[in-house]
């Protein structure tokens, strides 16, 4: 059942390499900086890890160059506590899915709100009638 060591093995990582990130590295670059979730290859041999960083978007290029930096640090802190062939290689990447949710939610309240102002329109129209 390779889709459910997978999924075990890409929770474990998510785990680590946050409490790493938060313990371990010491790179002012890193502001508030979290990890998302890890999809592994097939082969477990690299992981795509998924952050998200607060910041502006030069802050956070500067943040996946300073964890791009540090993944050879942090798969060294890993490899003793994983049980596999092979340390995935680690590759970081912005995950803009709370942006995009975010900015979803402003649509929407700005649809709603247009709504809003159309329907006390058409209503004021009906009292003048």
């Amino acid at each position: 059942m390779p889709g459910y060591r997978q999924a075990r093995l890409a929770e474990f990582l998510r785990d680590e390499i946050s409490a790493i990130i938060q313990r371990e590295l010491r790179d002012p670059r890193l502001g508030f900086v979290s990890v998302t979730r890890v999809e592994l290859s097939p082969d477990l041999r690299h992981a795509r890890v998924f952050v998200s960083v607060y910041g502006s978007h030069e802050e956070q290029e500067a943040a996946l160059q300073a964890l791009q930096g540090a993944a050879g640090f942090i798969r060294r802190l890993i490899a003793p506590h994983l049980h596999t062939r092979h340390i995935p290689e680690l590759h970081f990447k912005l995950d803009r899915s709370l942006e995009h949710a975010e900015q979803v939610a402003r649509l929407l309240y700005q649809i709603e709100r247009e709504r809003q102002t159309d329907m006390a329109g058409t209503s004021k129209d009906d009292d003048h009638s």
